[in-house]
This record gives C-alpha cells, structure tokens and sequence, in this order.
C-alpha cells in the first residue's frame, strides 16, 4: 500500500517581480539580529553575493526598500532592516507562526489523509467574534466534575488557558484530548498585575506592555505575551496611574478561568 502523501506548505509572499521566501525571511531575521550582511548570509548559509542579490531583489518588494544598506570593505557591508522592512518581516512571520498553529499536533508534516482536521482547525483561527482576545489552541486535558469540567488549552510557546465550562458545553463543542478549540476573552475581563503578585485567578500569563492608550475613563493596554501572541486589557484610568503602567514594563495578564469562553468551528 502507497505511503500516504505529505503536504509541506511553505510561506511565499509575491511582490513586484519578486518573491519573499522562507530563506529570505531567515536573511532578513539575520540581518536584523548582526547588522551585517556577510554575517547575515553566513547565518543562513547563502554566499554573501547572494545575499546582495537577494536584498537587491526585495528592495522593490513593496515599492520601498526592505533593507539599508552600506557597501563595506573585505568584512561585508552594514545594513538594517528599514521599519517596512520589519513590518514585511513580520507579517511573513505572522503567517508561518498560523500555519504551524494550524497544523500543530499533526506530528512533523500533514498528510493528505487529515485534510478534515486541518480544515476545522483553519475554521477556528477564521472564527469572526467581537471578543477582541482569541487564542487557537489545542485542548491539552478535561477534567470532568458533577457539574462542570476544567479544560486546559495549551496555546504552544509555553502558555495555556484553563477555562470553567458546563459538562454539557464540553459535549456540544465536541472537545476532546489532542482536540483544536479558540479561546476568547473579552479585553474587560483581564486584570493587569505586578510580576509576582499572588491571586486566585488561575490564569496568569507574563507579557510586556506594548502601548497605553488613555481615553475618558479607561485605558486600553497592550500586552506581548509568549510565542508571538498579544493580549488587550482594558483597565481604568487611575488603575494606569496606579500601576505606573508604561511601555515596555513586565505584567501580569490575570484572568479567571469562569472568564474564559471556548468555541469550536462548526
């Protein structure tokens, strides 16, 4: 019997007649990282004329150039990426970071075999709510009481939600062991706190405050948690005040597990 077929779908922005692939973006992760070119090309294995011609290529991308650059001496030349650089940058890495999402827990590549499970999977990250926190992950345990179960989805990067849900919503979500689910929480419901506060919530996720936005009464803030993902609170104004909340501090993300709302593709 044939071996079923495997799918490994890349990441492959077009632009103007050109294209930013995986190696590419691995240069321009590597550039941003050394600041150097003939480094950058030695971190990802291209000649350091490949990496000029690749530069060169992807400085009409978008219309504006990706990287800066200097011509240097026998040592390779300088460069950085410019801000549409890793704006670029980032978006092809958003992309491949919600394809491995998507096709987490189907071991090291997909097969045709589980198209099914990765179209429901693909359905969950599409998912449209008004909560303005969604997390796909994939449901780690389910611990069933009398009345409600304690569901832990692992959301990949180290951090995981624990939500309080109805022994009956388990079973019209059809959730399950190894399962794909999303996670919402409404930004209303998560509590900003100190790195090493001690609370009852049994959601806790380390993250850094992205931006600050004061309005009338409350403050919408901005956190970068693990693994690429970001979480919005929304607190009071004088709690901002309080907390000495700016950019770049270290906080807490508290958040009560009965605050946690599941939801599955149907």
């Amino acid at each position: 019997m044939a071996d079923a077929a495997v799918l490994e779908p890349l990441i492959d922005l077009r632009g103007a007649g050109t294209s930013l692939t995986p190696q590419r973006a691995k240069l321009l992760h590597a550039l941003d990282a050394h600041g150097s070119i003939s480094a950058a090309a030695r971190a990802v294995g291209m000649s350091y004329k490949g990496a000029w011609d690749a530069i060169a290529a992807l400085n009409v991308f978008v219309g504006e150039p990706l990287v800066s650059a200097e011509t240097g001496g026998s040592g390779g030349g300088g460069a950085r990426l410019t801000e549409m650089g890793r704006r670029v940058l980032a978006f092809h890495q958003a992309l491949t970071a919600l394809q491995q999402r998507l096709l987490a827990g189907q071991g090291e590549s997909a097969s045709a075999g589980n198209l099914d499970q990765l179209l429901k999977r693909l359905g969950n990250l599409m998912l449209r709510t008004s909560a303005r926190n969604q997390y796909e992950g994939t449901v780690q345990a389910i611990q069933r009481g009398a009345v409600n179960s304690e569901v832990i989805l692992d959301l990949d990067g180290g951090d995981r939600l624990v939500a309080i849900i109805t022994n009956r919503s388990v079973d019209d979500l059809g959730l399950r062991e190894g399962g794909s689910a999303i996670a919402l929480v409404k930004s209303s419901f998560v509590v900003l706190g100190e790195p090493g506060v001690r609370t009852s919530a049994r959601n806790a996720l380390a993250g850094t405050v992205l931006s600050c936005q004061e309005g009338a009464v409350n403050a919408e803030v901005e956190l970068q948690l693990g693994g690429g993902r970001r979480m919005v609170a929304t607190v009071t104004n004088e709690s901002v005040k309080e907390l000495g909340i700016h950019a770049g501090m270290p906080m807490l993300a508290l958040i009560k597990s009965s605050h946690v709302i599941l939801a599955v593709a149907v």
